[in-house]
């Protein structure tokens, strides 16, 4: 049992981690005799879930077999048809699960229609594994927010930028490409009007190994905007049916038709205390983009405005062992006075890519 949920876990982060948006990172493993006999995994959505696919597998030999499933099998009928039925058609004697699914849709119905069936049902063997793959869906499905991971470079002394904006590059190739897969896995990706302007970027996902042909999409690009300052002309705007633009309801009605006319998404929001309300915003990108996770790639004011209001969720810092000086750009603009009001983080894991280092830290939690 371990090992063929072990087994469905490891091939889900190399073959389907980052095709499947908005849908969750489901596969299954069907075991006989302590044989596999059936192993799939979701791929996109729209097409065939992880249990039909390991099913057609298995054939006839599905008979009195056991099914293990890193998130509870769907019960009702979307775009494809209820997996909790297409196991009980297929006589399986046993279904496993990690997890139950934090959709309303579902949420608990499918162990309960494999029950019905006089099937033996077990969740919560791995379940922290099956959290993993998921943080995105179970926060959208429970919250109405996507998850979101915040992504930083610095020197060994704390800065991002040197004081003129000049910023590339500040950590070397791996480090780069590892950002490239956390885009990948990434429903959105945020950034700040005044990082677009000194840095030009275009947020995209280009490295080829991560472009199957079971990826169809690039992530969301999200501009955070308030007076609509964004280039006519630069790169973001280059595929503008990915791009959305958030911006106050007291920005330039010119300036937002000439965005609108070049195929730009646009969304606006009114102020509070002056600034974009980012609560709202997350609200908006799960309701109307179907956000799972959300990366934040941006400067030291928006960055410090999320970790103010307690809104991210992971943050990968990369550090470079370079100095870049007294008078270059801070991590974060994190106005704190009181050591009451310090932001304590937990690190989850740390590890060497090339001659930079990556810090993953989580927000502790209270005690």
């Amino acid at each position: 049992m371990i090992v063929a949920l072990w087994r469905v876990h490891y091939n889900l982060r190399l073959k389907a981690f980052y095709t499947t948006e908005p849908n969750p990172r489901v596969g299954c493993v069907i075991v006989k005799e302590g044989q596999v006999i059936g192993e799939a995994w979701h791929q996109r959505a729209g097409e065939p879930h992880a249990e039909p696919l390991a099913l057609q597998q298995a054939g006839e030999q599905a008979q009195g077999a056991t099914a293990y499933v890193t998130l509870e099998p769907c019960s009702h009928f979307g775009k494809t048809p209820p997996c909790a039925d297409a196991l009980v058609k297929a006589g399986l004697a046993r279904v496993v699960v990690a997890m139950q699914d934090p959709n309303p849709l579902v949420a608990g119905r499918g162990l309960q229609k494999l029950k019905t069936a006089g099937i033996q049902v077990a969740c919560g063997l791995f379940a922290d594994q099956a959290e993993a793959l998921n943080p995105g869906f179970i926060k959208r499905m429970k919250l109405g927010r996507p998850f979101v991971r915040l992504k930083s470079a610095m020197s060994l002394d704390g800065r991002t930028a040197m004081q003129s904006g000049e910023s590339k590059w500040i950590t070397g190739p791996e480090a780069r490409a590892d950002v490239q897969r956390l885009r990948a896995r990434s429903s959105a990706v945020m950034t700040g009007i005044e990082s677009v302007l000194l840095d030009d970027p275009e947020l995209t996902v280009r490295d080829p190994s991560l472009l199957s042909n079971a990826r169809t999409y690039q992530p969301l690009r999200v501009v955070m905007d308030t007076h609509l300052r964004l280039p006519l002309d630069s790169k973001l705007i280059k595929h503008p049916l990915d791009l959305l633009v958030v911006h106050s309801d007291q920005a330039d009605q010119e300036k937002r038709k000439a965005l609108e006319a070049l195929g730009v998404g646009l969304i606006s929001f009114p102020l509070s205390n002056d600034q974009l309300p980012l609560i709202p915003v997350l609200e908006y990108l799960a309701k109307h983009h179907q956000c799972n996770e959300l990366l934040l790639e941006t400067g030291a004011s928006l960055a410090g405005s999320f970790i103010q209001q307690d809104l991210v969720d992971e943050w990968a810092v990369y550090m470079a062992t370079t100095l870049l000086g007294s008078d270059a750009r801070p991590l974060v603009n994190l106005p704190l006075s009181q050591m009451s009001a310090q932001k304590r983080l937990v690190l989850s894991d740390l590890r060497q890519l090339g001659a930079d280092i990556r810090m993953t830290f989580t927000p502790q939690t209270e005690q």
